[in-house]
């Protein structure tokens, strides 16, 4: 089931999150429900706290861009990809900015830098233990979602500076003013959805 997604100012996306202790039917359905929240949001990654849960837990789809990552000599791995109870072990290589993006602030895309290699420890989706070298553009998506669970965003690597520059247009996607074409949450308002394309002139409805 799609799940709203929380948005900048919403407490989830804060809070720390909690390792999962086992496998089980409710962990295979919020699991579900997360992939079929971030295709319906046409996001390639969600974490947990994005939709207001606690759980340590990650998902991952980059299929879109399967030709980029395999043009630079990388093989692509299965998707989609389900990261739990992840561990960064290190972040190593050198230094790569990209322009990123955030399913919770929806339309504001910035430049940041990270390492362009990573090594992360985690649990699969059939819950076994890896411990995996990523590079490139999934070493990158895999460490904006980790951020996630560390109750990081992206706009916290950005300078104190670009933060003040964006300053009111945060304010307005934490109030709830968006255009996001999918379901949202504030700590206020609750459940925010989309407009109907026939109102799409009276704005999004909140209910």
């Amino acid at each position: 089931m799609i799940q709203p997604i929380h948005l900048l100012g919403s407490a989830s996306l804060r809070n720390p999150t909690i390792p999962i202790e086992q496998d089980s039917p409710s962990l295979r359905q919020l699991i579900v429900d997360m992939l079929e929240t971030m295709y319906g949001a046409r996001g390639i990654g969600l974490a947990a706290p994005q939709i207001g849960r606690s759980e340590r837990l990650f998902v991952v789809d980059v299929s879109s861009m399967q030709e980029d990552i395999e043009a630079n000599g990388r093989i692509m791995p299965d998707q989609p990809m389900i990261f739990i109870n992840p561990i960064m072990e290190n972040e190593y290589g050198d230094e790569d900015d990209f322009e990123e993006g955030c399913l919770s602030i929806p339309d504001i895309q910035e430049i940041v830098v990270r390492m362009d290699k990573i090594k992360l420890t985690y649990l699969d989706a059939d819950f076994t233990r890896r411990t995996e070298n990523f590079s490139g553009i999934l070493a990158r998506v895999i460490q904006h979602e980790y951020d996630h669970v560390e109750g990081i965003l992206f706009l916290d690597h950005l300078t104190a500076f670009k933060r003040r520059l964006l300053k009111r247009r945060l304010n307005d996607i934490s109030e709830g003013f968006t255009e996001a074409e999918y379901p949202v949450y504030t700590d206020e308002l609750g459940v925010i959805y989309p407009a109907l394309e026939e109102d799409e002139d009276e704005g999004p409805v909140r209910l």
